[in-house]
């Protein structure tokens, strides 16, 4: 089984929202994570895509 998606799903949300932001508590964390996530889900272009407007 591949897990490649999993794997870029996990270091896009480490890089994106956890080590970029700077949270103060746990409770800021989990509504920033919330929110990455409904915009991970929703919004934001998929891989494929970001590489073809790169090129």
């Amino acid at each position: 089984m591949d897990n490649a998606f999993i794997e870029r799903l996990w270091r896009s949300l480490k890089y994106e929202c956890v080590y970029l932001p700077a949270f103060e508590t746990g409770a800021e964390l989990r509504a920033g994570l919330t929110a990455w996530i409904g915009y991970y889900s929703a919004s934001r272009p998929p891989f494929s895509a970001q590489r073809a407007d790169a090129q």
